[in-house]
């Protein structure tokens, strides 16, 4: 866990520092009507930051907890495309942050504990905890490149 975690901290630095260097024109320009702004790449990213870090909470208690996420939905009810960049950022950092100390805390006997994430019951499909942890960050890693995001893996 102590590798994933190190590897969450370094990408919360440099999106920051990414982030920043960008300018309001590239990161709301959007290629297509129907493809997503890097600021709403960044804010599916901060969706997925929340729904995770609800994951790992009610897995500490509720076993196969459903815990779904409609991404569309969630990213146009929140108009990321509008909201200001900055604040964007600060969301990610602060969500990001907070996901890396649940995960910090998540006692060791609870990686193993399953969840839903998906709409149907599926048990032989049932994630653990720890399968969670590593996918946020496989996840997290596509949607950075895709953003333009450089970094070692």
């Amino acid at each position: 866990m102590k590798e994933l975690l190190e590897s969450l901290s370094y990408r919360i630095d440099l999106v920051s520092a990414y982030w920043q260097s960008q300018s309001e024109e590239s990161l709301s320009l959007k290629s297509s009507p129907e493809k997503w702004s890097k600021k709403e790449v960044l804010g599916h990213l901060i969706d997925s930051a929340q729904n995770n870090i609800r994951r790992f909470v009610v897995g500490q208690y509720q076993s196969k907890a459903q815990i779904i996420y409609e991404q569309n939905i969630w990213v146009k009810s929140a108009d990321y495309q509008t909201y200001p960049s900055e604040d964007l950022l600060e969301l990610w950092r602060l969500l990001n942050k907070h996901l890396v100390r649940v995960l910090a805390n998540l006692p060791e006997e609870k990686y193993q504990v399953l969840t839903n994430w998906t709409k149907e019951a599926v048990p032989d499909a049932y994630p653990t905890l720890w399968e969670v942890a590593q996918d946020y960050l496989c996840h997290l890693d596509h949607h950075l490149k895709q953003l333009g995001v450089m970094f070692k893996e």
